[in-house]
Parts: C-alpha cells; sequence; structure tokens
C-alpha cells in the first residue's frame, strides 16, 4: 500500500530510524526537525500519515496536532504520537489534542507498521469520501468535518469475545461511559450474536482453553454482515505469531496485556472512525447512483435508468421467448395546465400521475418517467391484449378523479393518451419497440385524447 507519510522529529538519529523503517516498506517518506515546518508540509503537500515526537523544543507535538486538527484542511490527516513519555495523563493530552494513535519509543517494528497501514486505510477513505463530496455536493465537507465531531459523541456498539470473566470485567469498566460494551464467552455464541446485531468493533481475545480464536476471526471476515466490521485482537506477549497471522486474515489492530485504558480507548475510536467513515462513503455512493437514475420530482427511475434496463428485459425476453409489451403515456394538454394554473400545480400533477401509476402496476413492472409529461411503462411477460386492458384501466383511473393543484384546492380534471405495443419474434429490436408506441401514442392524440391506441 502505497502511501506519504510525513515523520516529525527533532533527533536526527530518530529521524532516520523511522524513515528507515518505512521506506523498507515502501513507503514515501518526508521528514520534519520541528513543528512549524510540519505544519508546513501538512498545509502544502499531501500527507497521509504524521508519525510526530512530542518532546521537542519551541512548539511541542500537543500543540502541532492541535493546530492541524483545527485546521479543516488537515484535519483529516490521521496522527501517530511517538514518544518516550508513558504516563496516561500524556495519552490523555494527546487524546485531547486530537492524536488518533501512540506509540511508544523504542518503537515495536509491528506495532509501527499495523497502526501506520490501519491509518492509511482511514485516510484513503476520507479522501474518497471529501473528493465525492466535493464533486457531487451530495453532502458538503462541512457537514462531513462537522458529523465526524457528532459521531464520536455516539457511544458505538462494541462486542468483547472474552473467555475470562474476570478480565472481561476489568475490560467493561475501562470502557464505561466510552462506548456500549457486550462481553461474550463462549466464541460460537459471539459469532451469532455479531451475525444478528449491528456492532461497529468487535475484540477479540487470544488465550482461549479450547478454541482458536482466528477461526472465529476468519469466519466474521467471511460473513457479508460482519465482514467490514473492524476486529481488534487482545493478546498476550507471547502471541506474536497469532497477531501476524491475525493481521494477515484481515484482523484491523491489536493490542497487548496489560492494556492501557487511554490506549484501548484510542484505538477502538480510531477503528469505529474509520468504520464510520466507510459507512458513509458507501451510503454517499449509494445515494449518488440512485441520484443518477431517479427523477427527483416523481420518484420514479428516469429516462437513462429506463434505457438501460429495457435493454435488458427486452434481451432476456428474446432470449426466453417470452412476451414483453411497452405502453407510452402522454398527459393530454399538460401545457395548458402549466400556462393556467402555473408550474406548482403542474408538478403536482406528474407526481399525483406517478402515484397511480405505482398502484396500479405489478412489481415487476418498470415504470419510468420519459421526459416532460410523458411516462413509459415496460411489462415483462405479458401479451400486447393485457397490456390494452392495463392501459385502458390507467386512463380510466387518470380521468376519473380530479387532479390536486395545490392544498386547500379545487382538483383539475385531466386526461392521458396511451400508446401500447408489444415485442415481436423474432427480429424485433428495442427502438423498433419504441417507435410503434410512439406512432400509437400518436394516434390516440389524433383521434380525441383521453383513448388507448395499440400498435398493429
Amino acid at each position: 500500500m502505497t502511501a506519504r507519510i510525513l515523520v516529525v522529529d527533532d533527533v536526527a538519529a530518530n529521524l532516520k530510524l523511522l524513515e528507515a523503517r518505512l521506506l523498507a516498506e515502501y513507503y514515501e517518506v518526508v521528514t520534519a526537525r520541528s513543528g512549524p515546518d510540519a505544519i508546513e508540509i501538512c498545509e502544502s503537500s499531501k500527507v497521509d500519515v504524521v508519525l510526530l515526537d512530542i518532546m521537542m523544543p519551541g512548539m511541542d507535538g500537543f500543540e502541532v496536532c492541535r493546530r492541524l486538527k483545527a485546521d479543516a484542511d488537515t484535519t483529516h490527516i490521521p496522527v501517530i504520537m511517538v514518544t518516550a513519555l508513558g504516563q496516561p495523563a500524556d495519552r490523555v493530552r494527546g487524546l485531547e489534542a486530537g492524536a488518533d494513535d501512540f506509540l511508544t519509543k523504542p518503537v515495536n517494528d509491528l506495532q509501527l507498521l499495523t497502526r501506520v497501514r490501519s491509518l492509511v486505510r482511514l485516510k484513503t477513505l476520507t479522501d474518497e469520501l471529501r473528493l465525492r463530496a466535493a464533486t457531487t455536493r451530495d453532502i458538503g465537507i462541512e457537514q462531513l468535518l462537522q458529523r465526524r465531531n457528532e459521531d464520536e459523541e455516539e457511544k458505538a456498539r462494541v462486542l468483547l469475545v472474552e473467555e475470562n470473566e474476570a478480565s472481561a470485567r476489568h475490560l467493561k469498566r475501562m470502557l464505561r461511559g466510552q462506548f456500549t460494551l457486550e462481553t461474550v464467552a463462549k466464541p460460537q455464541a459471539a459469532f451469532l450474536q455479531a451475525a444478528e446485531a449491528a456492532y461497529e468493533c468487535i475484540v477479540v481475545a487470544t488465550g482461549f482453553s479450547e478454541y482458536d480464536p482466528l477461526r472465529l476471526c476468519s469466519q466474521l471476515r467471511a460473513l457479508e454482515r460482519t465482514r467490514l466490521v473492524p476486529i481488534v485482537l487482545l493478546a498476550g506477549d507471547a502471541d506474536e505469531e497469532c497477531v501476524i497471522r491475525g493481521l494477515e486474515l484481515g484482523v484491523n489492530d491489536y493490542l497487548l496485556r496489560p492494556v492501557e485504558r487511554q490506549e484501548l480507548i484510542a484505538r477502538l475510536r480510531t477503528q469505529i472512525r474509520r468504520k464510520r467513515y466507510n459507512d458513509s462513503l458507501r451510503s454517499s455512493v449509494a445515494r449518488t447512483v440512485e441520484m443518477a437514475v431517479t427523477d427527483p420530482l416523481t420518484g420514479l427511475h428516469n429516462r437513462r435508468y429506463m434505457d438501460s434496463h429495457l435493454r435488458t428485459l427486452f434481451d432476456r425476453a428474446d432470449a426466453r421467448e417470452r412476451p414483453l409489451s411497452l405502453i407510452l403515456i402522454d398527459i393530454d394538454r399538460f401545457k395548458v395546465i402549466n400556462d393556467t394554473w402555473g408550474h406548482d400545480s403542474g408538478d403536482a400533477v406528474l407526481k399525483e400521475l406517478a402515484a397511480r401509476l405505482r398502484t396500479n402496476l405489478r412489481a415487476i413492472d418498470l415504470v419510468c418517467r420519459y421526459g416532460g409529461e410523458e411516462f413509459v411503462i415496460v411489462m415483462p411477460d405479458t401479451e400486447l391484449f393485457i397490456a390494452e386492458k392495463v392501459a385502458e384501466r390507467i386512463r380510466a383511473e387518470v380521468a376519473h378523479e380530479p387532479f390536486p393543484k395545490g392544498k386547500g384546492e379545487e382538483g383539475l380534471e385531466v386526461t392521458a393518451s396511451l400508446g401500447v405495443a408489444a415485442m415481436r419474434q423474432p427480429g424485433d429490436t428495442v427502438e423498433a419497440l419504441l417507435k410503434r408506441a410512439d406512432v400509437a401514442l400518436y394516434e390516440a392524440k389524433s383521434g380525441g385524447r383521453n383513448k388507448v391506441a395499440a400498435a398493429a
């Protein structure tokens, strides 16, 4: 995984050591000897993760972190504080400054690469979400940054899988007030519970008397419901091989016993934040796709979707030698409605027609707004004579009940003309089918409107 890492330390030997370790893993490394230099690099160039020493002359690491997190242009850059300080109070200060993770000198290679890899993934997701927000305007970046704070205030639901009851109680006390923690002693029960509930992180302890914890991790990664839920291993000093294999299986992070409270909180927060960004990204993608194929006024699929899906339905009907019919609908004298009552009333008529179409069609039928006041219905497995009956029912439904033109106002008398065509086999095409429906619609219009006409 290629990424650009900024290493900040006033001691040249420390810079060289971390730089060499990261270069060996093919990361691009940039270095800074002071806080102001680090801030300038973050503001002027792309940085994926900052490894930040705390004890520096002038501006210390706490202040650098605070300034990076206070700036909307750099707040999304993950910061790992690297320090010889081991006091809990220093970790609290780091958390308050906005640090995403901690490493203690001398830095363990496995810990270094695990933390960097995890935060690089988080940064990648953040960058993609920011880019999508900027290009689609679906979510403003200010809203994204604000929601990050709101998300962190909302307690996450965490599952702890721990056989040792005393350890489970101790961890629950540690996390009280920070997360909603649920504990399970048996791995099989934990798997079922995770599959049924919505957890934002799963902590799996090693050291089960008769069970391999990595089997549970593998099962969680294989299940669709839990595939993207972060997994954190809680391991002992002798479990390094288990940790390495776990990371290969897709475990996101690990902690070594004895667990320090602030480190545990910091690591869980990082994983939960990453999951929430991931969820936001997928939600944004889904909304963007939906917006691209949905008519915003009526909520029906738009012509872009119809052009694609009609061809799919047509090809399937052709391959299976099954019937397929199409109805083209046009609101009569729609321009008069707009000119007389205004575009708001015209919009109200379009929305009401869309609602009436939904109530008169099957789930397998495709209904789209074709453009303006025209609508299309595609009916798989439907012969022409049946489609004619459906079209007549729709015509009568439109004409029978007045359409609302505004709140508290009398309704409008509205009618529609409909053209019906069916697929011909063999040798028919989508274009020819649409053309026949359009010709039939013209016949209905020219024959006095409020009629149904079928292609010969």
